[in-house]
């Protein structure tokens, strides 16, 4: 096998990739190691971290490679064969991380009371800083994989990052008692809060969390359209006032029982009305359309003694037969009703006068 001379990583042409381990069986005292910019070389011997390089171009002697020399014992001069691991690490940062809760949060609406799934979304920025605690927390847990991207990074931290996303939402629409609806103007403070809660939990494997958004918190159409009702029956009793409000949705109740000719009863009971508040709204309509056309009611009439007619209340004579409907009166002064023999006031007899 051809003893390598030139140790580099061109990269690939998405950056997605996170560490890739260079084929390194036929090293020898003497090679140049390369190291470009965004990227750091990791010496790995036995499963241990022996030197770590920055980005430059380094010819790899026992001065430059003392913890792997310290466990090799290269010889000094000459071009000495020698085995070790070496991966390349990407340090640029990765912006373009993108995550959900693939579950949805269930909650009562504090303002609304009407359960909810709530889904949120958004993304994050990650960068390698600790490049040792990075390989030895989390590539030796990945047997040491050729190529690692990303997205192995986001998926081993799916679950601490979505148990956070959730429990802050939720805690903040419960304790500010705020309607989902408005959640939006708390994304920035959520999106705070959630990355100071997760940066430790990166931090332990060599990781900084450069950036974390929410960008979206929503939920189904269906109950979305609960919450919609629920806004245009308040819109309608603040338009119309309780009482009118009261009104229209009895008439809206009856209009749909009209309509639906195999279960009035149901629907009238399902209206919150029963059968006995219909039989009283229909005796009550019925009394309306029984009402005389004349603008005259019934209290402010009275029956004619002779003819028993209806004549105004205030008239001194029945316009139909001329009769006085006047009362008389006692010598007491109290009125005699008609048809009274007797003074109900005296006793006096009304007849001989």
């Amino acid at each position: 096998m051809a003893i390598i001379d030139v140790i580099r990583f061109d990269g690939l042409r998405s950056r997605d990739w996170l560490i890739y381990k260079f084929y390194s069986d036929n090293l020898v005292t003497g090679s140049q190691l390369i190291v470009q910019e965004g990227q750091a070389a990791i010496f790995v011997k036995g499963g241990i971290v022996c030197d770590v390089f920055a980005p430059g171009t380094y010819d790899l002697e026992t001065a430059n490679l003392p913890l792997l020399n310290t466990i090799v014992n290269l010889p000094f001069g000459g071009r000495t064969p020698f085995s070790a691991e070496i991966y390349f690490v990407n340090t640029t940062t990765k912006l373009d991380l993108y995550w959900g809760t693939s579950d949805p949060i269930q909650l009562i609406d504090p303002k609304y009371y009407v359960k909810l799934r709530i889904r949120a979304y958004g993304q994050m920025g990650l960068r390698l800083m600790d490049y040792t605690a990075f390989f030895k927390e989390l590539i030796g847990g990945m047997q040491q994989a050729d190529l690692v991207k990303y997205d192995k990074i986001k998926e081993f931290y799916r679950g601490v990052l979505v148990i956070k996303v959730k429990s802050i939402i939720a805690e903040t629409i419960l304790s500010e008692k705020i309607s989902a609806l408005e959640i939006v103007s708390k994304l920035d403070d959520l999106s705070r809060k959630v990355r100071e809660e997760i940066c430790p939990e990166f931090e332990k494997y060599g990781f900084a969390i450069t950036n974390f958004y929410i960008q979206s918190i929503n939920f189904p159409d269906e109950d979305f359209a609960k919450i919609n009702k629920i806004l245009e029956d308040k819109a309608a009793f603040e338009i119309m006032g309780d009482g009118r409000y009261a009104t229209k949705r009895s008439f809206d109740v009856y209009e749909g029982a009209a309509k639906n000719t195999n279960g009035t009863a149901g629907v009238l009971a399902a209206g919150g009305l029963g059968m006995g508040a219909a039989v009283n709204m229909g005796q009550a309509m019925k009394d309306v359309v029984s009402k005389p056309s004349d603008s005259v009611s019934a209290s402010e009439t009275k029956e004619c003694p002779s003819c028993h007619k209806m004549i105004t209340a205030s008239a001194k004579f029945c316009p139909e037969c001329g009769f006085n409907c006047t009362p008389p009166v006692c010598v007491c002064g109290q009125k005699i009703q008609p048809g009274s023999k007797f003074c109900s006031e005296c006793g006096r007899r009304v007849s001989s006068e």
